[in-house]
């Protein structure tokens, strides 16, 4: 368990200024990198035990921030 935040700016560092782009010219993805931005943002809570969840709700909250990172990456790589 990492208790590192996983944001996107450090995730995809040389690709800062296309997501910032990418938000201001497609609504679909700046809707992605909010909803990553919250799950993530659950996650590190979890985590840090700072919100009391069970393991398996954690473990599918990595889940899907990993979707939403793969889907945000596929969007920037593009």
């Amino acid at each position: 368990m990492s208790n590192t935040p996983h944001e996107l700016a450090e995730e995809f560092p040389a690709q800062a200024l296309r997501i910032s782009a990418l938000k201001e010219q497609d609504a679909h993805f700046a809707r992605l990198v909010e909803e990553y931005h919250e799950i993530n943002r659950a996650v590190h809570r979890a985590e840090t035990r700072v919100e009391a969840v069970s393991d398996e709700h954690e473990a599918e909250l990595r889940k899907k921030r990993g979707a939403l990172k793969d889907q945000i990456w596929q969007r920037i790589s593009a």
